[in-house]
């Protein structure tokens, strides 16, 4: 009898390692497909292609309001603002076309991207500024103003273009994936809450006023006009915003943090558009 016990508790425990060896192994391609199955599942009337819309993908009742609002969007000057940014010229004669390229609707496709020369995540934001440092300009604010404006303009004239993040497979790609996979899954904050608690597990259900989107497709329409900001902001603005609803220490745009999280989501999301700026609550 005791031999028998032995063995089941034995056998339930090998089971146990070998799904937790499953979790702890499982590499960006797993992750990938079982985290758009989740969502596939979990929402099983919003056509895939769909999730690049955020809520409005799963909350028919907002659909028909943010239908209304893209008739007249409200980031349409920072679109135009954007545009003659584009346009014009540096001091020393240059523009942006010579450092992201000419054709302005194949970059925003571009990123975000694993540089292997530096060993980091460059994000769309963080190349404008480098772009401009390397024509002896000012850095521009990272969350809002002109940058947003810029980004608007690329944004929208990459409309469509796949998202298509190249799979983490070299040790440098690996450590930035899984330091944003880490961070989209840690709980932090007073409230002890991960990324993955509002926009994964709770996704479609709603807080106060507001339902939870599903975190596919979260990067694909940035920048955004956020109604409640009353202006364009950044991904990693919103990033800010979201560790201090949880009353978590927000990090810095273009931390480390968040663009290895900005790396992860968007990888995540593979297979859908891009399809900003966007319009938001």
């Amino acid at each position: 009898m005791k031999n028998n016990m032995m063995t089941v508790v034995l056998a339930s425990a090998f089971s146990m390692l070998a799904v937790a060896s499953t979790v702890v192994f499982a590499g960006p391609a797993e992750d990938q497909a079982s985290f758009q199955k989740y969502f596939k599942d979990r929402f099983k009337e919003t056509e895939f292609g769909d999730f690049q819309n955020g809520v409005y993908s799963i909350h028919e009742d907002s659909r028909q309001q943010w239908e209304d609002i893209e008739e007249f969007p409200p980031y349409e000057l920072a679109i135009e603002r954007g545009e003659e940014m584009w346009d014009e010229a540096f001091k020393n004669g240059k523009t942006y076309a010579d450092c992201l390229g000419k054709e302005v609707s194949k970059i925003r496709a571009r990123y975000p991207h694993y540089d292997e020369k530096n060993k980091t995540v460059v994000t769309l934001e963080g190349d404008i500024n480098k772009c401009r440092v390397d024509n002896d300009e000012k850095k521009l604010g990272w969350k809002k103003g002109a940058i947003a404006d810029l980004s608007a303009y690329i944004a929208f004239e990459g409309r469509d273009e796949p998202v298509n993040v190249k799979r983490p497979e070299s040790e440098g790609e690996l450590e930035w994936y899984n330091k944003g996979k880490q961070f989209f899954y840690a709980k932090r904050g007073q409230l002890n809450m991960a990324c993955a608690d509002c926009h994964v597990y709770y996704s479609g259900r709603r807080v106060r006023s507001e339902t939870l989107s599903p975190a596919l497709g979260h990067t694909t329409h940035w920048p955004v006009y956020r109604s409640k900001w009353g202006s364009m902001g950044t991904l990693h603005r919103r990033y800010a915003g979201c560790n201090n609803n949880i009353r978590a220490k927000a990090f810095d745009a273009q931390s480390d943090e968040y663009k290895a999280l900005e790396y992860f989501q968007t990888f995540m999301s593979n297979g859908l558009a891009f399809n900003g700026p966007g319009a938001r609550k």
